[in-house]
């Protein structure tokens, strides 16, 4: 089975060939996705990595984890599963806040 590893402290430069490569001297390599920004498309500097054999991820957390990789200081360790998270508060629109009050007409 496989085992998922977070990766974090990734240079925004780094492709997900060159951290595949790197992983793969630990062993096989499943999948390797770097998360990027809805908007730019820049890399949000981490990812994760899917290694095929359970038995080599925690290899892979020694061989890393707090290492250099192209200039950063790696994280890595067993990903956790996504967690349900409640719906985002809204803070646009809707309500009044009321006037701004002022001082008295009577004054002309």
């Amino acid at each position: 089975m496989a085992k998922k590893l977070y990766v974090g402290g990734l240079p925004y430069s780094t492709t997900e060939d060159a951290l595949k490569a790197a992983f793969e001297a630990v062993g096989a390599v499943e999948e390797v996705k770097i998360i990027t920004d809805r908007m730019t498309g820049r890399s949000r500097g981490f990812g994760f990595v899917t290694m095929a054999n359970d038995d080599d991820a925690p290899k892979a957390i020694d061989m890393f984890h707090g290492k250099d990789f192209e200039g950063r200081t790696l994280t890595v360790n067993e990903a956790k599963p996504l967690e349900d998270r409640p719906p985002r508060r809204s803070f646009g629109g809707g309500g009044s806040r009321g006037g701004f009050g002022g001082g008295r007409r009577d004054q002309f």
